[in-house]
């Protein structure tokens, strides 16, 4: 029973957090050649807001991405690496 409740918890984090990330993305994106909002992630990764919002931005970006909210080519995104990779917004 004590971990059912733990679990839910986690998931309602989740959920909130990707709900913060699709406001973060429509702030600091713009309209693409779909005109779909998408970011870079340097320009997420190192804007102030997200980095006191987000304690693990990463695994935020891949649940977002494992619930067909954004997409962004590849995985893992590392900073420096993975600066320029387009983080998309699916779902405005």
């Amino acid at each position: 029973l004590v971990h059912s409740v733990v679990f839910q918890t986690d998931s309602m984090n989740v959920d909130h957090e990707v709900k913060l990330l699709v406001e973060e993305i429509q702030r600091l994106g713009s309209p693409n050649a779909d005109g779909k909002t998408s970011v870079k992630f340097g320009v997420l990764f190192n804007d102030d807001k997200c980095a006191n919002l987000f304690e693990a931005l990463v695994g935020t970006l891949r649940a977002a991405k494992r619930k067909k909210i954004i997409t962004y080519k590849g995985e893992l995104l590392l900073q420096g690496v993975h600066d320029d990779v387009e983080i998309v917004l699916l779902e405005e």
